[in-house]
């Protein structure tokens, strides 16, 4: 019996290759609503992020998140998002 292949994504802060399981996804709905998929199967645009303070920093500094979301994000929804890792961690 084969292993199971781990699906890997890149993180859209330090742009490394991680396990998906080890990253946050962070998604667009078709309304244009942004926030942060905890069970990973939300249907809309998804960005994987490290659930890391440093690396959602960097996403927002590079503006990787609004690229890979193909939308601007509000100061709020990082706000957000920086309050669930905080939460979180």
């Amino acid at each position: 019996m084969k292993p199971r292949k781990i699906p890997m994504r890149m993180c859209v802060g330090c742009r490394e290759m991680k396990p998906k399981r080890e990253l946050l996804r962070v998604v667009k709905s078709q309304q244009g609503e942004i926030a942060l998929d905890r069970t990973g199967k939300m249907p809309g645009r998804g960005a994987y992020v490290c659930p890391l303070q440093p690396c959602l920093q960097k996403a927002v500094k590079t503006r990787q998140l609004e690229r890979a979301l193909e939308h601007p994000v509000a100061p709020e929804v990082f706000e957000a998002l920086s309050a669930s890792l905080k939460a979180d961690g």
